[in-house]
C-alpha cells in the first residue's frame, strides 16, 4: 500500500522531520548480542524509522489506527517471531523477540501493543494449546498479517481478578453457545479472530477461537482514549454465539492457560517500555545540547546533567535485567515473578524518564514536535495493562513471603 493511502496529509507530515534516534549502550550490552540479534534489531529499527516515526504524531493526534501497518508488521517479521517457521513464525529466540518489541515501542507503545497482542496473546496460545489443524489454519495468516487477532480475557467487572469472569459457554451437542463480554481489548475493532477465555458449565476456563462474522459476535470500538491513540481498542460482545466445537483449544484449560500467555506478553513489554525510555532520553539529550539559555546550552547546567545521568543509569540497569531475563526465557527457566519484576521495573522507569524528559523540553515538551508527551500518555496504559503496577508488586510479595495478598 502506498504512502499516500495512509491518512490525508500524511505525505506532508512525513517530510517535516527526520528520525535521528541513537540507542544508548553505556555498558556495551551489544557485546552480549549475537550477529543475528544485531541484524534483527537493525532491520526493525530501519522499519520503524521508515514506517512509524514519520507518521506517529499525526496518527496519535487524530486517534487513527493505520490498519495497513498490520501487513507491514507481517513482512518485517514482527508477528510471532518465536513461533516455528513451519507455522509462519520467525523461529527466533526470546532476546530477538525482546529487541523487536523494544524497537517498535521506541516508535510507539500502541504500535508495539498491536504486534505483541498478535504474537504473545493470539499466536502463542494457538501454537501452545491448539491442535495441528488449528495451528495450520490460523498461524501462517496471523504471521503474515493477512489476519489480525485479539485476546479476550479482561471483563468490565473483572480486570485484576480474571478468575471471576462471567463469560461462559454451554455444550449444545454439535456446537458451543457463547455468552458474555470482554473490555479493553487491543485490536478488537479490526480483529478477524479473537482468542476468548470463558467458563464451561463446570466453571472450568477454556480458550475458544471466535471468528468475525459469527452471528451474535460484535466488537464495538472504545472512544475517548487519551492513551494508545494510534492503536485500536474495543469490546468483545457475545450474544448466543454459536462456536464450532473444533474452535476450542484442547491443549490446556484453567486460569493458568491465559496467564502463561500474559507471561510472554509481559516479557515483551519489559523490553518494549525501555524502547520508549530510550526515545525520550535521546530526545532530551539532543535538546539539552541545542537549547540555549543564559547564553549556553541547558545541558551545561548541573540539574539537567543530573536528569540525563539518572536516565542513562536506569536505562542501563533495565537493559541488563532484560538481557538476563531473555537468557532465562531461552532456557525455559524464567518464572512469573521474574517476568513481573522486569515488566514493572521497565514501565515505571520509562514513565519516570518520559516525565523528566518532558521537563527538560519545557513548554516544547507538550507538543507533538517531540515524543515525550505521547510516550507519557501511552505508558500510563502500559503501567496498568497485562497486570497493573500494584498487582505485579503483589506477585513479587507473594513470591517473597509465600502469602498471597490479593486473595
Amino acid at each position: 500500500m502506498s504512502v499516500n493511502t495512509l491518512t490525508p496529509g500524511t505525505q506532508a507530515i512525513k517530510n517535516q522531520k527526520q528520525d535521528l534516534f541513537e540507542s544508548p549502550d553505556f555498558y556495551e550490552i551489544d557485546d552480549l548480542l549475537t550477529e543475528e540479534h544485531l541484524l534483527i534489531r537493525s532491520s526493525v529499527r530501519d522499519f520503524v524509522k521508515k514506517e512509524i516515526t514519520p507518521y506517529i504524531e499525526h496518527w496519535a493526534e487524530n486517534n487513527h489506527f493505520p490498519y495497513e501497518i498490520v501487513r507491514k508488521f507481517g513482512e518485517v517479521g514482527a508477528f510471532g517471531p518465536t513461533i516455528p517457521a513451519e507455522y509462519g513464525g520467525g523461529g527466533l529466540d526470546y532476546i530477538s523477540y525482546g529487541l523487536i518489541m523494544q524497537e517498535i515501542e521506541r516508535g510507539d507503545s500502541g504500535m508495539r501493543s498491536t504486534a505483541s497482542v498478535q504474537g504473545s496473546l493470539v499466536m502463542y496460545p494457538i501454537y501452545s494449546y491448539g491442535n495441528e489443524e488449528q495451528k495450520m489454519k490460523y498461524l501462517p495468516k496471523l504471521a503474515s498479517g493477512e489476519m489480525l487477532g485479539c485476546f479476550g480475557l479482561t471483563e468490565p467487572d473483572f480486570g485484576s481478578n480474571p478468575s471471576g469472569m462471567k463469560t461462559n459457554f454451554k455444550d449444545m451437542g454439535d456446537h458451543y453457545l457463547l455468552n458474555g463480554a470482554k473490555m479493553w481489548i487491543s485490536n478488537a475493532p479490526k480483529a478477524d479472530i479473537a482468542v476468548v477465555w470463558a467458563k464451561n458449565e463446570e466453571g472450568r476456563i477454556h480458550g475458544l477461537v471466535v471468528e468475525r462474522g459469527m452471528e451474535g459476535f460484535s466488537t464495538p470500538e472504545t472512544h475517548g482514549k487519551w492513551s494508545l491513540r494510534a492503536s485500536c481498542t474495543g469490546e468483545l460482545v457475545f450474544d448466543n454465539v454459536k462456536v464450532p466445537k473444533e474452535n476450542l483449544l484442547p491443549g490446556k484449560s484453567g486460569l493458568g492457560a491465559p496467564m502463561k500467555c500474559l507471561d510472554s506478553a509481559r516479557y515483551g513489554i519489559a523490553w518494549g517500555a525501555i524502547g520508549a525510555a530510550m526515545d525520550c532520553y535521546d530526545a532530551a539529550r539532543r535538546y539539552a545540547l541545542e537549547r540555549i539559555q543564559f547564553d549556553k546550552p541547558i545541558g551545561s547546567f548541573q540539574l539537567i546533567q543530573k536528569k540525563l545521568a539518572e536516565m542513562l543509569t536506569e536505562i542501563t540497569k533495565a537493559q541488563l535485567v532484560n538481557w538476563k531475563l531473555g537468557k532465562m526465557m531461552n532456557e525455559g527457566k524464567a518464572t512469573t515473578p521474574q517476568i513481573s519484576m522486569a515488566k514493572r521495573n521497565s514501565v515505571a522507569t520509562a514513565l519516570d524518564i518520559a516525565r523528566e524528559a518532558r521537563q527538560i523540553h519545557g513548554g516544547m515538551g507538550i507538543t507533538g514536535e517531540y515524543p515525550m508527551m505521547r510516550h507519557m500518555m501511552n505508558l500510563e496504559s502500559v503501567l496498568t495493562y497485562e497486570g497493573t503496577h500494584d498487582i505485579h508488586l503483589l506477585i513479587l510479595g507473594n513470591h517473597i513471603t509465600g502469602i498471597p495478598a490479593f486473595k
